[in-house]
């Protein structure tokens, strides 16, 4: 998998440097640091342009003297000058790195603020996996530019015209070989280096594919193992990781060409310039200190122009990358508070009514996920919804969540219009335990007090008994403290879930959201599971995507849906006399009655049955 440095230098460049604009309000931030980083960056350069002439006066000055004292006195002043040339210059590449490093930190946050903040329909457009080479492959070139890029342009910029016009004060016809040499180096730079940037995106392209494919295989090894795919996977994968090489090869074969001609010219150009200064120092124009005062003056032109050179691509993907940083920063979540939002009630009752919702998904909006959907949920009681899948119970969750806002309608909880309340505050009253479990890859601690950072030891812990994960948790390796592994990989299906319950609990929101999915739980923790469930139920407004029987039996009333439409409202008795639906999903999903003798049938996505002991 390619490095963000790697990926960085095969980014798109940018159409204009007008972007790069953007990072001064970053910038006004540490203006004090800045100045003092170009006060430091003078001095340097400065210091810098002087060594030439400090080193032709001990050529010149102390070797002709004969006398050692001089020559001495010449080399500790020489030898001085370096050292303050060297502070001054370590210092202006200390202040210059601290302000990339902490302008780039202070780009990353904001990103990752106003993204973590978008809302679902953001994320249906735009992949994660691209928001995140933003968030490393683009902050790296805006780092680069912003710290010690942007250092050796401004030194670069300062050395050159005064390297310039001191190698015209030394000698102007060796100066006029030096810039009818400059092109002579910078053309072939240029014209190959654009070859080469062209074949180093496309090897990065192909080690792209060899990461992509072993990420897609490895994250499904089970199955690859199931269907005793390996032999195909890994011949795949041999076939990607030798196109890639292959396309290194080229790049490497360019890349030498280009370091073969560019040394060729540097070292030709400084021959023939020594060669003609040595008949000027013959034939008594110039003295040896002069000859060496302009070699080292045409050394800086030439670092310095080659170091703008290079920098400018550099600067020029810089600009595309703050282009894309400035696409996210400047994209607006279509789920915001209104201007003069209404406050929540407190405590929260939990009282919730949907009237005449209309709804269509952004990616869906010929097809209504909910029609005309009407319901009042008294505060405390238990909701079960159930029907086939597309019938829109998922949808209730997303609405309730105001993940998104419906076309048509209004949902109140507790007497408020929630699209006229700062989402924060609807979200902040209501719990939910996901179908999919999720778990992060922190501590047992701090996955349960996601729920409520800024609970008490004893209320995560009390959370945790309530929801019967106190006993499996203490038994870890490091009891509340252990690592549960990238999505909870260290514990079993059954643990995860008392987390999430557990999660929740802890948060005691009036409202909760269950997406019940106990059917794929062995026995035992389908128990337990379902004992922390019934704990959590207590006392809330509670809405149940129903997959069990049992919890279908035990709910106030069952809401029956199909198309975005409530069917009937009832109980399991009402509802299988008179609902022909209903009684559908009973016989095949819920199984033909509850407590035939072998068991609680469980409700299965794919319209199959199951006990459960």
């Amino acid at each position: 998998m390619p490095t963000p440095e790697e990926e960085a230098r095969n980014r798109p460049k940018g159409r204009s440097l007008q972007p790069l604009l953007q990072l001064a309000p970053y910038l006004r931030r540490y203006r004090g640091m800045l100045l003092l980083a170009v006060a430091a960056l003078l001095i340097a350069s400065a210091l810098m342009l002087s060594l030439p002439v400090a080193a032709r006066f001990v050529i010149d000055e102390g070797f002709s003297s004969g006398s050692g004292g001089t020559i001495n006195r010449y080399f500790l002043l020489f030898g001085g000058l370096i050292v303050v040339f060297c502070a001054f210059a370590s210092l202006r590449y200390f202040l210059i790195a601290w302000i990339g490093e902490r302008v780039v930190a202070d780009v990353r946050d904001a990103v990752y603020a106003h993204v973590i903040r978008m809302d679902p329909t953001f994320f249906e457009v735009t992949r994660t996996g691209e928001v995140l080479s933003r968030l490393t492959a683009d902050t790296t070139l805006i780092q680069s530019i912003a710290g010690v890029g942007f250092s050796l342009v401004l030194r670069s910029l300062l050395q050159l015209p005064g390297a310039l016009v001191m190698l015209a004060v030394t000698n102007l016809k060796l100066m006029g070989i030096i810039v009818l040499f400059i092109p002579s180096v910078i053309l072939p730079i240029v014209l190959i280096g654009r070859h080469v940037r062209r074949l180093s995106r496309a090897s990065q392209d192909r080690i792209a594919d060899t990461s992509a494919m072993a990420s897609e295989s490895l994250n499904a090894v089970q199955i690859v193992q199931s269907f005793t795919a390996e032999p195909i996977l890994i011949q795949r994968f041999h076939d990607t990781v030798e196109a890639s090489f292959d396309t290194a090869i080229a790049r490497t074969r360019v890349r030498a060409i280009m370091t073969f001609v560019t040394f060729v010219c540097v070292f030709g150009g400084i021959t023939f310039v020594i060669w003609v200064g040595a008949r000027s120092v013959l034939s008594g124009e110039m003295s040896y200190g002069q000859l060496g005062q302009f070699l080292l003056y045409a050394m800086f032109t030439a670092t310095s122009a080659g170091s703008l050179t290079e920098m400018w691509g550099e600067i020029q993907r810089a600009s595309g990358a703050m282009e894309r940083m400035v696409e996210l920063l400047s994209a607006r979540p279509a789920i915001i508070a209104p201007e003069q939002p209404l406050p929540m009630p407190a405590p929260g009752r939990g009282h919730i009514r949907f009237e005449n919702v209309k709804f269509s998904y952004p990616s869906r909006p010929e097809q209504r996920a909910l029609d005309e959907f009407s319901l009042e949920i008294r505060p405390g009681e238990r909701i079960a919804f159930v029907g086939p899948s597309g019938a829109g119970k998922s949808t209730t969750f997303q609405l309730l969540l105001r993940f998104y806002d419906p076309q048509g309608g209004r949902i109140l909880i507790d007497g408020v219009d929630i699209s006229r309340a700062r989402p924060e505050e609807v979200r902040a009253r209501i719990g939910v335990v996901p179908q999919e479990t999720v778990i992060f890859g922190d501590t047992a601690r701090e996955n349960i007090r996601f729920g409520k950072p800024t609970a008490t030891e004893e209320q995560l812990r009390e959370a945790a008994r309530s929801a019967v994960a106190d006993g499996f948790v203490s038994e870890l390796p490091q009891g509340y403290d252990t690592f549960l592994g990238e999505r909870g990989t260290r514990l079993s299906g059954g643990q995860r879930q008392r987390i999430a319950i557990a999660r929740a609990i802890l948060r005691n929101p009036p409202i909760l959201l269950l997406d019940e999915a106990t059917s794929s739980l062995d026995s035992e923790n389908e128990r337990l599971v379902q004992i922390a469930l019934d704990r959590l139920m207590q006392d809330r407004t509670t809405i149940i995507i129903a997959h069990r029987l049992a919890t279908v039996l035990k709910a106030d009333r069952i809401v029956v849906m199909d198309r975005g439409r409530i069917i009937d409202i009832g109980t399991h008795e009402e509802l299988v006399s008179r609902d022909p639906l209903y009684a559908r999903l009973a016989e095949l999903q819920f199984g033909e009655a509850a407590g035939e003798g072998e068991g609680v049938p469980v409700l299965q996505a794919g319209g199959s049955r199951a006990a459960v002991s």
